[in-house]
């Protein structure tokens, strides 16, 4: 049986993930999944990529807000669910423009201070509809400022048969994807045009390219060849390396750690 195992959201675009039991099911992916994003001067998106300390700000939800820390000093701030200013920008995520509203002149200059670089933090509201794709919508999907689809699925016998080929065991949450499940063959997930999740239909799009973003690790920032040297070696594919599988999905609600992913006929 296939069943989901674990459940991610991602409030701010390469910052530190939060597991969850359950999670909501709106238009543009989970709530709270990338809704957040800080960019440089230039209005362009920040990312672990180019600053692996990123990864050291964890975030856990409050009844105000986000709480972000930074774990090597402990230094946190709460940002507000709601921006509190109402100066909306066009920003930039890789070939995409969307509109941003600037969150608190306060929170941008605690990011600037921890990060060593000029860093305004943005929210995008309900009203910013950034298209997925169109090569790959089926009815005009959104997204949120993830990279470009509103979810990534990766079966647990993928990572389980990756780690087979290390020599140092890595993590899930290299490749954060936004749903796991256990069950089935290793890279299962390749192949599934069409899943069922509790009612919700999600459907495989295209696999995950990968960059060197799954080199970092999440607990130290610490950078490393691998998995990309392993991967390279058996799942690469016209000159990019694949882990996972991105989908779109129609109808919102819940869906919860344990759930039966359904694969319809």
């Amino acid at each position: 049986m296939l069943q989901v195992s674990q459940l991610f959201i991602y409030p701010i675009k390469s910052l530190g993930g939060i597991e969850l039991s359950s999670a909501e099911v709106t238009d543009r992916g989970l709530k709270y999944d990338r809704r957040w994003m800080l960019i440089d001067d230039n209005n362009r998106f920040i990312s672990q990529r180019e600053f692996a300390k990123m990864a050291l700000l964890h975030i856990n939800i409050d009844a105000g807000g986000l709480r972000v820390t930074y774990m090597p000093h402990q230094s946190s701030i709460l940002i507000p669910f709601h921006p509190q200013t109402n100066t909306v920008i066009q920003a930039t995520v890789w070939d995409d423009t969307c509109e941003g509203t600037l969150v608190d002149p306060e929170v941008d200059q605690w990011f600037t201070q921890i990060l060593g670089m000029n860093a305004r933090l943005i929210y995008m509201a309900d009203s910013s509809l950034r298209a997925v794709d169109p090569k790959y919508a089926k009815q005009q999907e959104v997204t949120s400022f993830a990279d470009a689809y509103p979810f990534l699925i990766i079966g647990q016998a993928s990572l389980d048969e990756l780690n087979t080929r290390l020599q140092n065991q890595i993590k899930m949450d290299r490749f954060r994807p936004n749903i796991v499940f256990t069950g089935g063959e290793p890279y299962a997930e390749d192949v599934m045009p069409h899943i069922r999740i509790n009612n919700i239909n999600f459907y495989g799009v295209k696999r995950c390219a990968r960059c060197v973003m799954i080199t970092i690790d999440q607990q130290n920032a610490a950078k490393n060849v691998e998995p990309m040297k392993v991967l390279a070696g058996y799942r690469a594919q016209n000159n990019k390396i694949y882990f996972g599988q991105n989908l779109l999905h129609q109808g919102v609600g819940e869906i919860s750690v344990g759930d039966k992913l359904e694969i319809p006929g």
